[in-house]
């Protein structure tokens, strides 16, 4: 189910840094985007996650950057970076 691995880091000020693990896990425990394709993220740790195979990632990251911003968690001018790792083979 959760088949993909990523990791969910900001940048503001010239720093990149990861997303805590109590961001990621608000938003994954919160289905305020009515969207159930997001039901398949498991927050892991700081700055990562595993998500579902159907789960896109252009649209996973626009959703976490609203819900980061409404909460306060990252400043307007951040951006949110999600960079989905390579299987070790």
């Amino acid at each position: 189910m959760f088949a993909r691995k990523i990791h969910v880091e900001y940048e503001h000020n010239g720093r990149r840094l990861p997303c805590a693990l109590k961001w990621l896990d608000s938003f994954s425990m919160r289905n305020f985007t009515n969207a159930t394709v997001f039901d398949n993220t498991l927050p892991l740790a700081d700055g990562l996650m595993e998500i579902g195979t159907p789960v896109p990632l252009d649209e996973l990251k626009e959703a976490m950057e609203d819900w980061f911003r409404r909460k306060s968690y990252i400043p307007k001018d951040a951006s949110l970076l999600l960079t989905e790792t390579t299987p070790k083979t």
